[in-house]
């Protein structure tokens, strides 16, 4: 269950903190006053997606926080996502200014998807809006598979038509366009003959390019290893020069170990000259044109440059990865009709599986429409709709679809003599909202849901309706959380916790405040939603029949 929303810096709250109990508890306020700003802020614990106009101070951060007492069952959820579990569940959403959004479970920061998978399992909030998908068949096809728990059957047929139909697409797609590859296939297979005669997994045409820049310069190389070569071996050069100051330092050293460290330093410096000279000695005498090679060279290098050019390309890896893709290609087109007769063969078996599926799915739901109808009406007696008639008609239509290959129909009639009519035309306002509020309590009951928000649920009645919606409201609240935003006094009379949403204004500032009523406090709020300001002894005393009956 919710057992705590703190809000701060949203829309026209400031900062409230409210505490929620068990049972049913109402929250009121005039027109205007903010109560749906509640909803808003509870929508971002949901996981909804921010709109950054309801940050009220644009230099400070919105936050929404929600406790909750949470199910031991979703202790499994907790353990999948490596969250941390406790008895105590801590949402907290945060948002700026500046289109940063986070949020967070038990302070684990997480993903909004995240966020959504666990709150569908904590909270639900019907909003006003939402009585018009009573009249939409994807809402009536979820409600037929909730209270008949065929969900997790319809999902898989609504699965396997989406696994169908991109079998589908992918096999019309290979037909249409098995002509215009064959075209294709003259000019891809040139073009991989190409790049195949450059053996491109054979050569390294870096090396290549390397090799044929030195043989391009093969005299200019001659001149210097020349150079190193008859300089340090002409007269009176490096070499001859070292061998005479270490006749010298040999013929001393003994008299001084400075000298004898000298000589051992003029030996490795000649050691290393000679080893220079001879390694220019050779590379001189290496350096012999071939003419051969040169060619060879020159018709290799010039191929793979002007494979570069013609692809736009940059890299002998990148020729490569498109010779693949030339291939593939080619590869595909060759094997088409193999490809065609597979893919034939699963669409084949992916149309008897949806078929067997979509079957099953009929027969479960139409086996379950009669219960659900029953329920509806006996649920809707209480609510002073006693001769209402209710009836889900299931057709099946000459075509694979997500609903299973059915369309459904909702036929209602609220009155005695009265034909059977779908539900967006024959239902007052005030019946859709009881028929909602039926609804809602199977669903969540199905569901097992701890906590129920319902946004004006009574719209569209009074009187006796009212009382009747209150009484079940509270009767709900025996086995779950419900907490009902309402302007009628009859329903509010029967909560167990009364929340009042004000608005003030001063100081060039507008807030809203929310705050939990006593129960006189109690009395004279719902006078007011009787009688307006003006709160008479009369509508006070009716006040408190209300509360006490």
């Amino acid at each position: 269950m919710l057992a705590q929303l703190s809000i701060r810096n949203f829309a026209l709250i400031q900062k409230a903190l409210i505490d929620f109990d068990k049972g049913y508890t109402v929250i009121t306020g005039e027109t205007g006053s903010g109560k749906s700003i509640l909803l808003g802020a509870l929508n971002l614990i949901l996981g909804e997606r921010a709109d950054y106009s309801v940050i009220r101070n644009a230099d400070e951060k919105t936050i929404v926080e929600a406790l909750f007492h949470p199910q031991t069952e979703l202790k499994s959820w907790f353990d999948q996502q490596d969250i941390d579990w406790d008895t105590e569940l801590l949402i907290r959403r945060e948002i700026t200014a500046q289109g940063k959004s986070r949020a967070f479970i038990n302070d684990t920061p997480v993903q909004l998807s995240q966020l959504k998978e666990l709150t569908e399992q904590l909270i639900y909030i019907h909003s006003q809006h939402e009585t018009l998908e009573l009249k939409s068949a994807r809402f009536q096809f979820d409600l037929l598979d909730v209270f008949g728990d065929t969900l997790s059957l319809a999902n898989a047929t609504k699965t396997s038509f989406i696994q169908y139909k991109a079998l589908q697409k992918e096999r019309d797609f290979l037909q249409s366009n098995a002509s215009e590859l064959q075209k294709e296939l003259d000019y891809i297979q040139f073009q991989l003959d190409e790049l195949a005669a450059l053996e491109l997994d054979k050569h390294s045409f870096e090396s290549y390019e390397s090799e044929l820049n030195r043989l391009g310069q093969v005299d200019d190389l001659r001149l210097a290893f020349a150079a190193v070569d008859q300089g340090l071996n002409t007269e009176r050069g490096p070499l001859e020069m070292l061998r005479a100051m270490k006749v010298v330092v040999d013929k001393w050293k003994s008299l001084d170990a400075n000298l004898a460290s000298i000589s051992d330093r003029l030996q490795s410096c000649m050691l290393e000259l000679d080893d220079i000279s001879a390694e220019a000695q050779q590379q001189l005498e290496a350096l012999e044109m071939n003419p051969e090679r040169f060619e060879f060279l020159t018709s290799m290098v010039d191929r793979f440059n002007n494979a570069l050019r013609k692809h736009q390309l940059q890299s002998q890896e990148q020729l490569m990865e498109l010779e693949k893709q030339f291939q593939e290609k080619v590869d595909r087109v060759e094997h088409s009709d193999e490809a065609l007769a597979n893919l034939n063969a699963q669409l084949d078996q992916a149309e008897k599986e949806l078929k067997q599926l979509s079957q099953q799915l009929f027969e479960q739901r139409s086996a379950n429409t009669t219960a659900l109808a029953k329920h509806l009406m006996d649920q809707l007696q209480q609510l002073k709709l006693a001769d209402t008639q209710i009836q889900f008609l299931l057709t099946p239509i000459n075509a694979f679809d997500a609903n299973g290959g059915m369309s459904i129909n909702m036929l209602f009639s609220a009155n005695k003599g009265m034909d059977l009519k779908p539900i967006e035309k024959a239902a007052s306002g005030g019946e859709l909202s009881r028929l909602m509020l039926a609804i809602q309590a199977t669903l969540s009951n199905k569901k097992s849901l701890p906590t129920l928000i319902l946004d004006e649920i009574d719209t569209g009645v009074s009187g006796e309706v009212a009382l009747r919606i209150g009484n079940m409201l509270h009767d709900m609240g025996r086995n779950m959380q419900i907490i009902a935003i309402s302007h009628l006094p009859q329903v509010a009379a029967k909560a167990s916790a009364h929340f009042e949403v004000s608005k003030t204004s001063e100081a060039n500032e507008t807030n809203t405040d929310i705050s939990v009523l006593t129960k006189e406090q109690r009395v004279v709020a719902l006078a007011k939603l009787m009688s307006g300001d003006l709160v008479s002894e009369a509508s006070l005393s009716n006040a408190r029949l209300l509360m006490d009956n």
